[in-house]
């Protein structure tokens, strides 16, 4: 029988075509998928010429990307999206350090460090020192957990944004906490930055009249035997942006003060200028099931 392409026979239509597939998960992605899509078209009455402008901004998003840039997912992090799967699947056991988004600049491996390692390359920035410890919910430590860093420096750029000016891996390190689950570095405070708005997602930025600023922070992943990872920042408290983040991925429990410590022992031991930053930020990873 001739089927009849009516608008509301292509839904199903379309729909049908994905009953014979074979993986379930991704019959249920893709039929849900299309019925969104499909209401979305009809909702908003979609012309020809709106639906080629879309494929045409998603055509070159694709083509913007490299092996440093992945413009997709700065796309689905100023659409909200990467944040509210996060918070869809972000682990909530009680006293766990809540999760965030990854970010597009976790594009390259970070180099390994040794403890009390400065990851601040180039220098000229406020000194700081990071120090906490990694435990479990239950506030046992746990030693030899993963920390893995990346943050932009103090002008707000990463290494993989100015190659040539920085070096690889400036703002990066990979650290194995101690035998009581402490980690410390030495870096810089990072600075609020802009994402990057040379591209399709800087167009659209522009054409929905939004800033395209991130309040300054730092990036962990934080990983243990038997543990759930998890993928967090810090934001530095008191900065710009905090009430307007441009991916939506600020949590108030993140936000961490960068206290101006006068302790000239302390500074020695780190191996600072005093008086100089430091946060404290313990890493909590709930229990795997």
């Amino acid at each position: 029988m001739t089927t009849d392409a009516t608008g509301a026979s292509v839904t199903e239509q379309a729909v049908a075509s994905l009953r014979g597939t074979a993986d379930p998960r991704l019959r249920e992605l893709l039929t849900g998928l299309v019925r969104h899509l499909h209401d979305f078209a009809r909702e908003t009455r979609l012309t020809q010429e709106e639906w080629e402008k879309t494929i045409a901004f998603l055509t070159a998003t694709g083509q913007a990307c490299t092996d440093t840039r992945q413009e997709f997912i700065l796309l689905s992090d100023v659409l909200g999206l990467s944040m509210l799967v996060e918070t869809v699947h972000g682990h909530h056991a009680p006293g766990a350090t809540e999760s965030t988004v990854l970010g597009p600049f976790h594009m390259t491996e970070s180099p390994v460090r040794a403890l009390g390692d400065d990851i601040d390359l180039v220098g000229g920035g406020e000194p700081c020192v990071v120090s906490g410890r990694v435990r479990s919910e239950d506030g046992t430590p746990l030693p030899g957990a993963a920390v893995d860093v990346w943050q932009a420096d103090d002008k707000g750029y990463y290494d993989v944004q100015q190659p040539g000016v920085q070096p690889a891996g400036n703002g990066r390190g990979l650290f194995t906490a101690d035998t009581e689950g402490r980690f410390w570095f030495r870096t810089c405070v990072p600075a609020p930055y802009p994402i990057p708005t040379d591209g399709p997602v800087g167009d659209l930025l522009r054409a929905t009249g939004r800033h395209p600023y991130r309040p300054a922070h730092i990036h962990f992943i934080a990983t243990a035997a038997e543990h759930t990872p998890v993928t967090t920042h810090i934001f530095v408290a008191g900065g710009d942006y905090l009430d307007s983040d441009a991916v939506f991925a600020v949590k108030r429990s993140l936000v961490q003060d960068f206290a101006m410590t006068d302790d000239p022992s302390l500074a020695r031991e780190f191996g600072v200028p005093n008086p100089f930053r430091h946060a404290r930020f313990d890493l909590v990873l709930e229990r795997a099931s």
